[in-house]
């Protein structure tokens, strides 16, 4: 069975895991900008940054995928917040399903990873988003605060990596298994 591992990412966390995790399957990987087709794989893996409510890049990605010809769809979200809190993972994917069309998103399979931070580097419209984020969620009162808006309260302006490659070892051996 062709396995590919497509991905979308903006500051290169979700790179990083794509990169990694393909080493790891021994498969291709690309960027989600320089996929054609997918008719030649009938697994398909889309590991994407999470930005502003989306999927980076899974929009035009999905468009391309056959859901005939693509037997198995995996999507592996890279973003900031914890996805060991449930609250977290049914927002991310709310979000997701959003961009996957009826018939694909009834049989994706999902896995979702920590990414990082890197306020310098950050576009001039992603650090005015989180910068009109940071000042909404310093408003909270303490006590309505969950522990990622304390986080991002701590944090704001520093650089800050969440990545652990380790965590795809639990991911390979599901998808090999």
């Amino acid at each position: 069975m062709e396995t590919v591992i497509v991905y979308g990412s903006c500051y290169g966390t979700a790179k990083i895991y794509a990169e990694t995790l393909a080493e790891q399957m021994k498969c291709k990987v690309l960027p989600y900008d320089k996929v054609k087709e997918t008719d030649g794989y009938e697994t398909i893996i889309y590991v994407g940054g999470l930005y502003a409510g989306g999927v980076r890049g899974m929009a035009k990605t999905v468009k391309k995928i056959s859901t005939v010809k693509c037997k198995r769809f995996v999507v592996i979200t890279v973003g900031l917040a914890d996805p060991d809190d449930e609250k977290n993972v049914k927002n991310i994917r709310k979000a997701v399903l959003r961009q996957i069309p009826k018939p694909l998103a009834d049989r994706t399979e999902f896995y979702h990873l920590r990414g990082g931070i890197d306020y310098e580097k950050l576009s001039f419209k992603h650090r005015m988003m989180m910068k009109m984020l940071y000042e909404q969620v310093k408003k909270q009162p303490v006590e309505e605060q969950d522990a990622d808006t304390r986080a991002m309260i701590e944090t704001y302006g520093q650089k800050v990596s969440f990545v652990d490659l380790a965590c795809l070892d639990n991911i390979v051996k599901k998808l090999e298994g």
